[in-house]
């Protein structure tokens, strides 16, 4: 699966097998271009790989992701036949990728930020997903 801006610099994404849609549509909708969930998706991920349950579940307008050690299952609250499962090796490609493609898209200059303006919005982020949730990110040494 890659990712890329649309014209509108909201993410889109393509995959060649078809059982990948609900994911990448999942990704791209869902986490769109908000670091900070990505970061919850990454640690969820990490949880599962660990053999643990999420440190918590997944919440959405849109859909209905259940992280479990046994893969992850995503489906589409308004769209009934986008959904798919996917193992724990896939789902953590997939996230992983997709971090990186988020951590790359440089920051908007016009932007002002309130939290951290000093930093590089990723790595502000990282740091309020690690106040919110009162311990360092999993993936803290990995990608960031």
């Amino acid at each position: 699966m890659t990712f890329s801006l649309d014209e509108y610099r909201l993410p889109i994404y393509q995959a060649e097998d078809g059982k990948y849609q609900a994911l990448g549509a999942w990704i791209t909708t869902d986490i769109s271009i908000y670091k900070k969930t990505c970061l919850d998706a990454l640690a969820m991920v990490h949880d599962i790989v660990a053999g643990r349950a999420p440190f918590e579940p997944w919440s959405s307008e849109n859909y209905e992701v259940d992280f479990s050690p046994s893969g992850v299952r995503i489906q589409n609250l308004w769209v009934p036949h986008e959904k798919g499962e996917y193992s724990v090796a896939d789902m953590k490609e997939v996230v992983e990728e997709y971090w990186k493609f988020l951590a790359s898209i440089p920051d908007n200059p016009q932007l002002v930020r309130g939290y951290r303006p000093d930093l590089p919005e990723w790595q502000a982020d990282l740091l309020r997903w690690e106040e919110t949730w009162n311990r360092p990110h999993p993936y803290r040494g990995t990608f960031f």
